[in-house]
C-alpha cells in the first residue's frame, strides 16, 4: 500500500471505518453513475453494490478500466466508503471512493488514487429500477 500522509482525511476515513452491514449500506444498494473532474480532465465511472449473503459487495468500472471487485465496503460518519485496487501501467493502484449524501437527493462523489496523488469529485446518480 502507498504511503500516505497523515493529512489525507479520506483515506484515514477509509483505514479506520467499519465493515458496513446491509442496514447501514441500504441507501446506497444499486447501481451508480459517477461524473467526477480531476486535474486531467472529466471521468465517468460506474458503481455497482448490492447484498450477498448478508454481506455488501461491489464493483467498479470505467472506459479505461474493466469491472473490478470492491475490496472494502465501510462506513465513516454517513459516507459509504469503498476500496478497489487496479495496475496501472504496470503498477499497482489503491483507490478510495467516497459517497456522501447531500441535501436535496444529491450525492456527492470522490476517487482518491494512490493516497492522494489523484483526486477527483464529482457527482453521483443512481439508476432507477427498470418498472
Amino acid at each position: 500500500m502507498p504511503t500516505v500522509a497523515a493529512s489525507d482525511s479520506s483515506f484515514v476515513a477509509f483505514t479506520q471505518a467499519g465493515q458496513v452491514t446491509p442496514q447501514q449500506a441500504a441507501p446506497f444498494i444499486g447501481d451508480w453513475t459517477l461524473a467526477l473532474q480531476g486535474p486531467n480532465g472529466p471521468g465517468t465511472f460506474a458503481v455497482s453494490l448490492k447484498v450477498e449473503k448478508e454481506k455488501v459487495v461491489g464493483e467498479v468500472s470505467s472506459d479505461q478500466l474493466p469491472k473490478l471487485p470492491v475490496t472494502s465496503i465501510s462506513m465513516a460518519d454517513k459516507n459509504l466508503v469503498l476500496g478497489y485496487s487496479f495496475t496501472w501501467e504496470g503498477n499497482p493502484v489503491e483507490a478510495v471512493i467516497t459517497l456522501t449524501p447531500g441535501t436535496e437527493g444529491k450525492t456527492a462523489a470522490q476517487i482518491d488514487f494512490a493516497g492522494g496523488a489523484y483526486v477527483m469529485t464529482g457527482t453521483a446518480t443512481k439508476k432507477e429500477k427498470a418498472p
